[in-house]
């Protein structure tokens, strides 16, 4: 699964659970947001002041889980 500003942070977090370490290393709660179902990556990186290419970017790097 490739990493796009449209996805939703709860699937990004559910295909690459390494993740997680990311979003602490920017001090983005949204591991533990009430909104984690239907908030984007976008979105939330705006909202954290965080460029979202970068986030992608680092993401899109780790490895998804295995099937």
């Amino acid at each position: 699964m490739k990493i796009e500003k449209h996805t939703k942070i709860a699937d990004i977090l559910k295909e690459k659970p390494e993740a997680v370490k990311i979003f602490e290393k920017y001090n983005m709660g949204c591991t533990s947001c009430l909104g984690l179902q239907h908030e984007t990556l976008e979105r939330g990186a705006l909202m954290h002041g965080i460029d979202v290419d970068m986030l992608i970017e680092e993401i899109n790097k780790l490895p998804g889980k295995t099937k």
